[in-house]
């Protein structure tokens, strides 16, 4: 069974959307720890009271971003995994530990990426009147939030839509999408290819991704 590491720095909602797929017998990984940046992050004890190994490397107890990434790599390649998670993990990562794992390492961003790369997505979409907003599960590349795209989901703005609103709408859908994007690494369906996602699904799965809000 191929193992996971999850990177969170906050509550982990997308965390725990993986461990309750696992649990269900939707996903046939095994998280093999969960690291977080920041000592306050709660999901780091949702973590533990479910049994998973849990590991602490604070950046703020580094000089710089380079000794950071590599104290992170070396807790993460302790635990051997075939595929590194970020979910909702804030920090910027260098270069360098980008391409340590090239084709191995997902990421989850609050918008349909191109659009609204960085923070504050959902503000910014109802700012920008977009009439569509959603997620997107990507390949972590140097370029932040500007990796192949694996998978995304639409949702719709609606009158009256507020940021609580908007982005409650649209954490619902990270919760589908991203369990589903590991299973398909997982089962060895998903890979990166000379910088290309490579989806091995038949026809009437990709079908069935396909609907209203779903893209």
């Amino acid at each position: 069974m191929k193992r996971i590491v999850i990177l969170i720095s906050g509550r982990g909602s997308n965390m725990c959307s993986i461990l309750d797929a696992i649990a269900a017998g939707e996903l046939p990984a095994n998280v093999a720890a969960v690291i977080a940046n920041r000592p306050e992050a709660a999901g780091l004890e949702t973590a533990r009271a479910r049994g998973i190994p849990v590991r602490l490397v604070d950046h703020r107890h580094y000089a710089d971003r380079a000794a950071f990434d590599a104290a992170l790599a070396e807790t993460i390649d302790a635990f051997a995994p075939d595929l590194v998670v970020l979910a909702g993990f804030m920090r910027i990562l260098t270069s360098d530990f980008v391409q340590r794992y090239r084709g191995r390492m997902l990421n989850i961003h609050p918008s349909l990426l191109p659009l609204f790369t960085g923070l504050h997505t959902h503000r910014r979409a109802l700012e920008a009147g977009v009439r569509v907003h959603g997620c997107t599960v990507h390949f972590v590349t140097p370029e932040l939030d500007h990796g192949p795209i694996v998978i995304q989901a639409a949702v719709p703005v609606l009158d009256g839509d507020d940021e609580p609103a908007l982005a409650s709408r649209v954490l619902a859908q990270e919760h589908v999408i991203y369990p589903l994007a590991i299973r398909w690494f997982v089962e060895g369906r998903l890979h990166l290819l000379d910088g290309k996602v490579k989806l091995d699904l038949p026809q009437d799965e990709r079908a069935a991704l396909i609907s209203p809000w779903t893209v």
